[in-house]
């Protein structure tokens, strides 16, 4: 799937969603917060409001998006927040063109990996595989709604459990994982992490 193909690849805060002091869920602000800044990588970046918020916070940042338009926003935001706020702590974000469906994902380079709205099923043990030991995934969706609220499903979204059971089956330990609704939105929230070989880490994380 590309980006053209469904609005769930919009940053929600483009759409009236609510929005956050740093633009990032409470979820995966609390697992950032837990972590040393390393390589991360933002899937299907949008106008990059987790790629900025990374890059804040010390994280070296490679942003992936297929809209031109997307990332061209992403870099004024950045030239703008760092003419309000100075440089961030880090390199700036490595604003990559390309289709998520076709890209070479590194094997196991990035310590933290970050999808937001986009059905990357399709690539998910590419993803798994470009984490490295140690590595975490924050992952959160769009969940399909409860049958009797839906006439048609979307093939965009996520069954119930989908994301869970497909991690679950790769070599991740699921660490959290939580359906819930913002306002009548189902979404899904997921962290996962690569033990491969590493000490056993359990973030404190708040609700969805």
């Amino acid at each position: 799937m590309t980006n053209d193909e469904s609005p769930a690849t919009d940053d929600p805060s483009d759409r009236g969603q609510p929005r956050y002091s740093d633009d990032i869920s409470p979820v995966l602000r609390s697992t950032v917060d837990e972590l040393s800044p390393g390589r991360a990588l933002d899937v299907a970046t949008g106008t990059g409001r987790n790629a900025l918020a990374l890059a804040a916070r010390g994280w070296t940042v490679d942003a992936v998006d297929l809209s031109s338009a997307k990332l061209a926003q992403a870099r004024e935001r950045e030239r703008g927040r760092t003419r309000s706020t100075g440089p961030p702590p880090s390199e700036p974000v490595n604003w990559i063109l390309a289709d998520v469906d076709s890209y070479c994902f590194p094997d196991g380079v990035y310590d933290l990996l970050a999808v937001s709205f986009f059905d990357a099923r399709a690539r998910l043990p590419d993803i798994v595989d470009a984490l490295a030991p140690g590595g975490v995934l924050w992952y959160e969706h769009y969940l399909e709604p409860p049958a009797s609220e839906s006439s048609a499903g979307n093939p965009f979204r996520f069954e119930p459990n989908e994301l869970l059971t497909a991690c679950s089956r790769s070599k991740l330990t699921v660490l959290y994982y939580a359906e819930h609704a913002v306002g009548d939105e189902p979404r899904v929230v997921l962290v996962a992490r690569n033990e491969d070989g590493v000490p056993r880490w359990r973030p404190a994380l708040p609700p969805p």
